[in-house]
């Protein structure tokens, strides 16, 4: 019952994160750009590290060395490629101006929704593993969300919405991951293979975001080597992060 609570507390948290768009109001957009590259670098760290030191070794222990693990990771790589291309949504962590512009505006809050509902769905597999692995891949989308969160409002903001409504919306489409926590909690318990399938897909579902999405938008910036020594350093950190929290296991 434990695993409940904690993954429900959990969830209530990354879903709160969705109010931190309201930042983007009170600071200058080129330099709120700046900081968030280092938080995107710091983000594909933690996803990367959380996929390939948490998820994947506890797949593998679960399931052993064979290809259902590596099928799994697939396709959570294909279901992310999926709600990116067919809903007309992407893990764009810039904020809108006239010089960032952004288009589908209630596609990008569907898809938005069906993201969060991965986000909980993968949460409450993790917590079925053990509170460890839990606790990582919550810290890992909380860092991931954060960056992701505010260009959203940027989205909403830029499409016509008012500060309220955009933050309304965004905090509803949060909620989903609520409603992903609860569908795998009561999966994992009346489903033996549930959670052995869930794992391998988060893992995927990380992959692809930090390799696809987010990697790339930091290779966008101006190439410096400062800049990009402290990308490195930024990534670095994050996996550093999740190698630490073996120590909770």
């Amino acid at each position: 019952m434990i695993e409940w609570l904690l993954a429900l507390t959990s969830v209530v948290i990354v879903s709160s994160i969705s109010l931190v768009g309201v930042l983007t109001l009170w600071v200058n957009s080129k330099k709120l750009s700046k900081v968030l590259l280092y938080l995107v670098s710091f983000s594909a760290g933690s996803l990367l590290g959380d996929a390939f030191i948490h998820l994947i070794p506890e797949a593998i222990e679960a399931s052993g060395v064979g290809v259902s693990v590596s099928i799994f990771i697939i396709f959570g790589i294909l279901a992310s490629f999926s709600v990116e291309r067919f809903l007309q949504w992407r893990h764009c962590h810039i904020p809108t101006s006239s010089e960032h512009v952004h288009s589908f505006v209630y596609m990008n809050l569907f898809g938005d929704s069906v993201h969060n509902l991965i986000d909980g769905l993968i949460i409450g597999g993790s917590y079925l593993v053990s509170v460890p692995v839990g606790v990582a891949t919550t810290l890992a989308v909380v860092f991931h969300e954060i960056p992701q969160e505010l260009g959203d409002f940027g989205v909403l903001i830029y499409g016509g919405f008012t500060r309220r409504k955009a933050l309304w919306y965004n905090f509803l489409t949060a909620l989903t991951a609520v409603a992903g926590v609860l569908v795998a909690l009561v999966l994992g318990s009346v489903m033996d293979g549930f959670t052995p399938l869930i794992i391998p897909f988060a893992a995927g579902n990380f992959i692809y975001i930090a390799g696809s999405d987010l990697i790339p938008e930091i290779r966008k910036d101006e190439p410096q080597p400062k800049k990009a020594a402290l990308q490195a350093v930024a990534i670095s950190f994050g996996v550093v992060v999740m190698l630490g929290l073996l120590l909770l296991e």
